[in-house]
């Protein structure tokens, strides 16, 4: 697997603490008037890093397992606003939901690294991307996450610029 893929699936739950950190307290639940032009899902900074662990836990982990033990699966996609409601995002403590990240980020690191070349090359269809492998899963991981930096800055960048 690409060693600086590797490197930055490590680094991001630090990165996104160091993120949501930037963010008073007030700010957490604050949703701007429009959402045009956000690099994420339209989610406020405490959504963000829910659906960010929910979607490791919910999403990759289980995509994951069915790419290496089913025959060509059609893996879906996670309903990421419907869980807003239904997890009360709103009411997260992120010291826990920080703590549920790098747990399931280890273990998603654990499983990657372990991976042989015929694991990486496993075939599968992802609802919204169409067939992809193991190792292109790996890449959308990691896309992911960029998104969900690039979404946090957006959001402090509409904070920044309320006057």
């Amino acid at each position: 697997m690409n060693l600086t893929t590797i490197k930055a699936l490590e680094a991001f739950p630090d990165q996104l603490e160091q993120f949501f950190n930037a963010f008073p307290m007030s700010t957490w639940n604050w949703s701007p008037d429009s959402w045009e032009g956000i690099p994420s899902e339209s989610l406020n900074a405490i959504e963000q890093i829910c659906h960010i662990r929910d979607v490791e836990i919910d999403g990759y982990h289980i995509r994951f397992r069915r790419m290496l033990n089913e025959s060509q699966p059609t893996l879906d996609s996670l309903d990421g606003y419907g869980l807003v409601q239904l997890k009360n995002y709103a009411q997260a403590n992120p010291k826990l939901v920080f703590e549920e990240i790098r747990s399931a980020r280890q273990q998603t690191l654990q499983l990657i690294q372990t991976l042989t070349e015929t694991q990486l090359k496993r075939v599968g269809y992802f609802e919204g991307y169409g067939k992809l492998t193991v190792a292109g899963l790996v890449h959308y991981l990691c896309s992911h996450d960029q998104q969900h930096l690039s979404g946090l800055q957006w959001l402090l960048g509409k904070i920044a610029s309320r006057g």
